[in-house]
């Protein structure tokens, strides 16, 4: 009875879950998670996609400002040439283009040409009743090459008074360009020049309310025509055109200052006489310009913002016109700029439109800009809203990359880029430049960083549970396993499994005689070959405790024939160990045979322990009739002893047939020790199924059929212990009362 007591003991020890675990410690599926495990799991990816995100915000707020503008302003350009067509304008004036070409020079003569011809050149064009003639030509100082112009010039050198006194009577080119420029409504051009010291001829700015425009390009002196032209001219406006970082002119001016004086544009002063307006008037909050029955907003800097597409300017060359090969009356009504297209003239700009663009062109495409109300301003709010909103797209993305799936997420983001794009674009339709490129970048960086980190984590936890879910389990199931982690319920389910016992005969006494190099390096070999049969019969290695395994079949995964798989798993083992022990330094050390037990029932199984110590495992009746029936072997002399519900299971499909006994009671402890002079070893002493199981229990010896099918031969050297009647003791015991059993035939 002590005998039975201490293996009883040593079997409810053995149920207990400690030890190794199978399934890797702390692994969970990430929906049954604890909180501030799941925070911490998801706090990589949050945090490498956050910094990604913040990497670029932080690169741009970096970068040099001429870089940050360059950048911007080549996406504005894209914007504005994919909205031109998106809204209705109302009609665009009448505009046209007398251009000096190459074919021009070649016709009249080389550059510059003589004012008398300029003088026949406006006249044709004032002939056409043209709205008003721009002159996109900067005629600095006094006429040199008329007759008129050399006679005073000889006479101031050699002090005739006579060549001054002929002088008035000669062709004077400054005189008939002077008369030719009165003759018409037309806007002479010149242009700023830090050390220029000529005169500009003013024209009435009035601001109401005390408007002011803040930020004008300002200089402290000017280029401008001798005041012959300048009085005889309508109008006067500046010619230049300011380039940015990357070289290129994308904004004319409407304003500039000289000093504190404020003048208009060559654009902006034809649209005046145009419109046969007085002056100008400015209006603020919001600072709008008015020119005759025109209202416009008016930028800070005075620039007007050029949209780089729209329809093209009619030309006409000048040759034509003073050939009178063209027809004049296409001018009329027109507003027309005269202009150098022959690289000649230095009249040629790159452009977000074309690399080498007639300034001309570029002054009509304002005219045609302030007519239409197209005026693409830059917020003052727009800075502000693209950090902000380059921090709230980060932020989404990486939502985003954590919360859906990766194809989901990658469509989210493709989606919420496409509304970031769609909405600065609708802007840039609406006149207002926002640049979406930043908060764009961030939350593709984010997001990539977010999705790449994740999926490193993801494999490198897949590489992990595949190392040490195959030290366990067959590849089969660790392929499943690692392609549906959330097949696995690790929080705790009823499910059958068939739970399998090891334990090596004599293993303390082992530990005593054997060196601990050897005695280690004989339980590596041992426990390599076990889990490896265990793992080839689909079972789970759930714990290796001292020098036993303990096994379940049909947990964590569903198992075909579970009980019949254990059963062939166990005779596999007896098999290897038998030769294991019989060779090398197993036999050395007279390493002992393994004992097993096995049995099958309902069990519940998952994840138990606190925090990182967690242990999958089972619990339940047949766990601890497994450990029972594996102590029992002891007793009975046996290898491989087989519990009622698995004998039974085992045999409905298809198993080998097995010996019979029926047996309750609640231990080992409980069986009676009967003998039988006919058995070949250890008289059998009986097993326990406990009370709920009511069924048979089987003990096998070492000798099993190698063939693997469950089969039980029938030669001489094997010996089954509860066999039929005719061959060994068949025991039935029941229970009489609490004070002892009753045997039973």
């Amino acid at each position: 009875m002590r005998r039975s007591v201490r293996s009883s003991r040593r079997a409810r020890s053995a149920a207990r879950p400690t030890g190794s675990s199978a399934i890797p410690t702390g692994w969970r599926p990430a929906p049954e998670l604890p909180m501030a495990e799941r925070r911490l799991r998801l706090s990589r990816p949050v945090a490498a996609g956050g910094l990604a995100g913040l990497a670029v915000i932080l690169f741009i707020f970096l970068a040099p400002a001429s870089w940050r503008e360059t950048q911007r302003e080549q996406i504005f350009d894209l914007m504005l040439a994919q909205v031109a067509d998106w809204r209705t304008h109302p009609p665009a004036p009448k505009l046209a283009i007398v251009a000096i070409d190459a074919a021009s020079l070649e016709a009249i003569g080389p550059w510059p040409w003589r004012r008398e011809t300029l003088a026949r050149l406006v006249g044709a064009v004032s002939a056409a009743k043209p709205a008003a003639i721009a002159l996109d030509l900067l005629l600095a100082g006094e006429d040199t090459r008329s007759p008129a112009a050399l006679a005073r010039r000889l006479a101031a050198e050699t002090g005739n008074a006579a060549l001054a006194a002929l002088a008035p009577t000669l062709e004077d080119g400054d005189g008939l360009l002077a008369d030719a420029l009165a003759a018409g409504p037309v806007v002479l051009g010149w242009v700023l020049d830090p050390r220029g010291r000529d005169a500009v001829a003013d024209v009435p700015v009035l601001a109401r309310e005390g408007a002011a425009v803040p930020a004008l390009w300002r200089e402290q002196g000017a280029s401008a025509p001798p005041a012959t032209l300048a009085m005889a001219a309508a109008g006067a406006g500046t010619l230049s055109l300011p380039g940015d970082d990357d070289g290129l002119v994308r904004r004319v001016p409407l304003f500039v200052a000289i000093g504190d004086a404020i003048h208009p544009g060559l654009a902006l002063e034809a649209m005046r006489l145009a419109a046969g307006a007085s002056g100008y008037l400015l209006s603020a909050g919001p600072l709008r310009l008015t020119i005759g029955e025109t209202t416009r907003p008016l930028p800070p800097d005075g620039l007007l913002r050029l949209v780089p597409a729209g329809p093209a300017v009619p030309v006409m060359r000048a040759s034509d016109l003073l050939r009178g090969g063209a027809d004049p009356a296409a001018l009329a009504g027109a507003i027309v700029f005269i202009g150098g297209v022959a690289p000649e003239l230095g009249a040629l700009r790159a452009s977000a439109r074309d690399p080498l663009t007639p300034s001309s062109l570029l002054h009509a495409q304002a005219v045609r800009q302030i007519a239409t109300g197209v005026m693409p301003l830059r917020p003052g709010w727009a800075a502000g809203a693209e950090w902000a909103l380059a921090l709230l797209a980060t932020a989404a993305a990486v939502t985003l990359a954590r919360a859906l799936r990766p194809a989901i997420a990658a469509v989210a983001l493709v989606g919420g880029l496409a509304l970031m794009a769609a909405g600065a674009a609708g802007l840039a339709a609406g006149d207002r430049l926002i640049d979406p490129r930043l908060p764009m970048a961030a939350a593709t960086l984010a997001f990539l960083a977010t999705s790449l980190t994740a999926f490193s984590e993801s494999r490198w936890r897949e590489a992990r549970l595949r190392r040490r879910f195959e030290q366990h389990l067959a590849p089969g199931v660790v392929e499943r396993i690692v392609a549906d982690p959330g097949s696995l319920k690790l929080t705790g389910e009823r499910r059958e499994v068939t739970a399998l016992f090891t334990d090596i005969e004599g293993f303390t006494q082992t530990t005593r005689e054997a060196g601990p190099e050897q005695l280690v390096a004989v339980l590596d070999g041992y426990f390599e070959g076990v889990t490896r049969i265990v793992g080839e019969h689909g079972g789970m290695v759930d714990k290796l405790v001292g020098d036993a395994v303990h096994a379940l079949f049909n947990a964590p995964l569903d198992l075909g024939e579970h009980p019949r798989r254990a059963l062939a798993c166990a005779v596999a083992i007896l098999d290897w160990t038998e030769s294991y022990r019989a060779v090398g330094l197993a036999a050395k050390i007279g390493l002992g045979r393994t004992r097993q037990g096995l049995e099958t029932g309902i069990a519940i199984v998952g994840d138990v322990g606190v925090g990182a110590k967690l242990d999958y495992t089972a619990h339940g009746e047949a766990v601890n009739m497994a450990a029972r029936l594996e102590a029992l072997n002891k007793e009975l002399g046996s290898s491989i002893c087989v519990g009622p519900v698995a004998r039974a299971a085992a045999t409905r499909r298809g198993c080998a047939r097995s010996a019979r006994s029926s047996c309750a009671g609640s231990g080992p402890s409980q069986c009676p020790r009967r003998s039988e002079s006919r058995l070949p070893q250890r008289p059998a002493r009986g097993c326990s199924a406990g009370d709920s199981h009511g069924g048979t229990a089987a003990a096998i010896s070492p000798h099993i059929d190698p063939s693997g099918a469950g089969r039980i031969a029938r030669e001489k050297e094997m010996t089954l212990w509860f066999s039929t009647r005719s061959t060994f003791v068949a025991i039935r015991l029941r229970s009489r009362a609490a004070t002892g059993l009753a045997g039973a035939a």
